[in-house]
């Protein structure tokens, strides 16, 4: 088979939707260890025992939906407006409301409205709001992106980065920061996984979907740094790169 031009990937990697937070466009072209504590399976054990629930960043409501049966009262918040609609259309006949909220202080909940708080991969985390909308003995439940997280790939498009934009979101800080909003960790695990892509299409959907790691990416913006990396990849095979994630677990006291 001959394989495919630059231009032909390219083509197709702008062409497709991002909205929502499905990746399975990405199967075959790209591959991500797994975290090994299981997340989604973990979030349906603890939503089968809440009794009011809260996702927060619930993005297109693929994880909360996949999760298993929501508790009789579940809620979940989205910023985005394709994500909202694709969450309302996935969760509502699950009986989840979806409500749009800009991710900024405050939550549009009352005090104590939770028994249960979860994220995946939230892109703020606003500790005191979490707290605030808990109720006291209540869980906070996410899995967070780590720091200097697929920054083999930032970097090769940004060039290096300061210590302090390398150590964003690092475990010790949002567990320190928990705390001081008066929660109590629970479980703090952290893992290194090892990403690959296989093609520049793949590296080009990637950075269209999770906007944040090369803010203002553009094919044409990046065209000359794109066409290097293609060309590494054909010699060299995959770009590799790592993710960080960790697990995070927190109550607030009762």
């Amino acid at each position: 088979m001959t394989p495919r031009s630059f231009d032909d990937l390219v083509a197709e990697a702008e062409s497709v939707s991002v909205a929502g937070w499905d990746f399975s466009w990405l199967d075959g072209r790209a591959t991500e260890q797994r975290p090994s504590w299981g997340y989604q399976r973990s979030l349906g054990t603890r939503l089968a025992g809440a009794t009011a629930a809260l996702d927060i960043q619930t993005g297109g409501g693929e994880v909360l939906a996949g999760a298993g049966p929501l508790p009789p009262v579940m809620a979940a918040t989205e910023s985005w407006p394709p994500n909202v609609a694709k969450a309302t259309a996935l969760l509502h006949p699950l009986g989840a409301v979806v409500v749009a909220d800009p991710d900024e202080p405050p939550l549009p909940f009352a005090d104590g409205a939770f028994d249960l708080v979860t994220s995946r991969h939230p892109a703020t985390v606003w500790w005191s709001e979490i707290a605030r909308v808990l109720r006291p003995g209540g869980t906070y439940f996410a899995q967070h992106v780590g720091p200097a997280s697929v920054f083999e790939l930032v970097e090769y498009f940004l060039g290096p980065q300061p210590e302090e934009v390398r150590r964003k979101r690092h475990p010790d800080d949002e567990s320190r920061d928990a705390e001081a909003a008066g929660l109590e960790i629970a479980d703090l695990r952290a893992e290194s996984l090892r990403k690959e892509f296989f093609d520049i299409g793949a590296v080009i959907y990637f950075l269209r979907k999770v906007i944040w790691m090369v803010p203002g990416f553009t094919v044409d913006g990046y065209r000359d740094r794109l066409r290097e990396l293609d060309a590494k990849i054909r010699a060299e095979g995959p770009f590799v790169a790592h993710s960080t994630r960790f697990l995070i677990e927190a109550r607030k006291p009762a």
